[in-house]
């Protein structure tokens, strides 16, 4: 197997303000709007260097709005931000991380961590063709491939 595909992104990575302002732009541009909660739900989960879940967005915010927010709001949220390329989401842990570059649309390939629970989001063209062809030889046809990979991140070997 050949060395890792690079893969260049039309968007510089981001991160803190511009990042919510890219994230907002993005949602914008494809005809979203972009509440106050949903700005919320944006800025909490970019917070965040690990994948998290809509529970704990939903107990930060109820913390920092001073009114309960329900699991279930900040899930439709999260759902549209997926939906929108915003955010990803970390299939096995059931859990959410911001995209550090929004609008950006490729396959996904995390390798998470059964220890700390951290994910890496890596890209590799030459592995999301193969499953993509994998996946239409079967006369299926992917609209997103999501990979994952357990198993032990370097700090916790």
């Amino acid at each position: 197997m050949g060395p890792m595909a690079v893969h260049h992104h039309r968007h510089a990575e981001h991160a803190g303000e511009t990042l919510v302002e890219a994230a907002r732009n993005a949602l914008t541009a494809a005809g979203e709007q972009w509440t106050g909660m949903r700005a919320d739900v944006f800025e909490e989960l970019a917070s965040h260097e690990r994948p998290a879940s809509a529970y704990d967005i939903a107990d930060n915010l109820s913390k920092s709005r001073g009114k309960r927010v329900a699991p279930n709001s900040v899930y439709r949220i999260l759902d549209l931000f997926v939906t929108n390329n915003l955010a990803m989401r970390v299939e096995s842990a059931n859990a959410y991380l911001a995209n550090t570059h929004p609008g950006c649309t490729h396959d996904c390939i995390f390798l998470v961590c059964d220890e700390c629970g951290e994910a890496t989001h890596v890209d590799d063209d030459d592995v999301s063709a193969r499953v993509r062809t994998v996946a239409q030889t079967q006369q299926f046809k992917p609209v997103r491939p999501i990979m994952e990979i357990r198993g032990l991140c370097q700090s916790c070997q």
